[in-house]
């Protein structure tokens, strides 16, 4: 499977809640009653925080054995600064992130260097990463107007 092309779709509900799907699977996307939500869902750059996450869980997941390292728990604790005023068109500030940072845990009997050199790898290796930290190409690719929803 080298190239592949993912898919999902995002689709308006009630308000600003999302019913968010991909493949068979389906989750509820909203925002927190303060930025005029009804609190059902995580929101959006709230979602990109845990992608981050679980894209390094897995890819540490998928990789240890290769480095060695078994481990009992592993989880990722991802925070992110955000502006909400440059969403909210209140301030010229970026409207996305400004920093990210992820604390890495692990229990492990493995030795710290060698947990380090792991953990260098995922950060490396993770996709959702790579996305983050480098410029991607987005593009409106069409639109598409429809008279009668079926």
């Amino acid at each position: 499977m080298p190239f592949t092309t993912f898919h999902a779709k995002a689709e308006l509900q009630k308000g600003v809640q999302v019913k968010a799907t991909s493949r068979n699977f389906e989750i509820t996307v909203d925002e927190p009653k303060e930025l005029g939500g009804t609190n059902t869902g995580m929101n959006p750059v709230e979602l990109t925080l845990s992608a981050l996450g679980a894209c390094q869980a897995i890819v540490a997941r998928v990789y240890a054995k290769k480095f060695d390292i078994d481990f009992d728990d592993l989880w990722i604790d991802v925070e992110g600064d955000l502006d909400t005023d440059g969403f909210l068109g209140k301030s010229d500030v970026r409207p996305g992130y400004s920093d990210i940072r992820f604390t890495f845990h692990i229990v492990t009997d493995a030795p710290k260097e060698k947990v380090e050199g792991f953990v260098a790898f995922i950060e490396q290796t993770c996709p959702v990463a790579d996305t983050i930290m480098h410029p991607v190409n987005v593009s409106l690719h069409d639109i598409v107007i429809e008279t009668d929803k079926e």
